[in-house]
C-alpha cells in the first residue's frame, strides 16, 4: 500500500499545483473573479482526499523521473502555461479517479466529477479569452 499512497500523494500535489497556476493567472492576469473563485473552491475541496499518512510515503530522492524534459522548460506565452496546467489537472484527476477505485469509490467518483468540472472550466476559459 505504501507505493499506492506515494502515487496518490504525488498526484494530489500535482493537481493542486496545476489548479493554483490556472487560478492565479485568472486572478492576477485576467482579473476573472468568477473562474478564480471556482478554481479556489475546487482546490480547497481537494482536502477531503488528503491524509497525513501519505506524506510519510513521499520519496523524492527515490523518484526515478524527477528530471525535467526540455518541453517543460519552454513556454512562450501565458496560453502555453494555461494549456500545460489544464492538461496536468485533467491527467492527475484521471490517475486519482482510477487509483481510488481500489479503496474508495466515493473518492474515485469525486475525481471523475472534478475531471469533468475542469473540462468545463477550460471551455469557459477559452470561450472568454483569446489564445495567442
Amino acid at each position: 500500500m505504501t507505493k499506492i499512497e506515494r502515487l496518490i500523494d504525488a498526484n494530489l500535489n500535482r493537481i493542486r499545483e496545476g489548479i493554483r497556476v490556472v487560478e492565479d493567472i485568472n486572478r492576477f492576469i485576467y482579473d476573472d473573479k468568477f473562474l478564480s473563485s471556482k478554481l479556489k473552491k475546487m482546490r480547497h475541496s481537494l482536502q477531503k482526499a488528503y491524509s497525513k499518512n501519505r506524506i510519510k510515503n513521499r520519496d523524492i530522492l527515490g523518484d526515478v523521473a524527477t528530471s525535467t524534459i526540455s518541453s517543460e522548460l519552454n513556454r512562450t506565452s501565458i496560453d502555453d502555461i494555461i494549456i500545460a496546467n489544464f492538461y496536468r489537472i485533467g491527467e492527475s484527476a484521471r490517475v486519482l479517479e482510477e487509483i481510488f477505485k481500489l479503496n474508495s469509490s466515493e473518492l474515485s467518483q469525486y475525481f471523475k466529477n472534478l475531471r469533468y468540472e475542469i473540462y468545463e472550466i477550460e471551455r469557459l476559459f477559452y470561450s472568454d479569452k483569446t489564445i495567442n
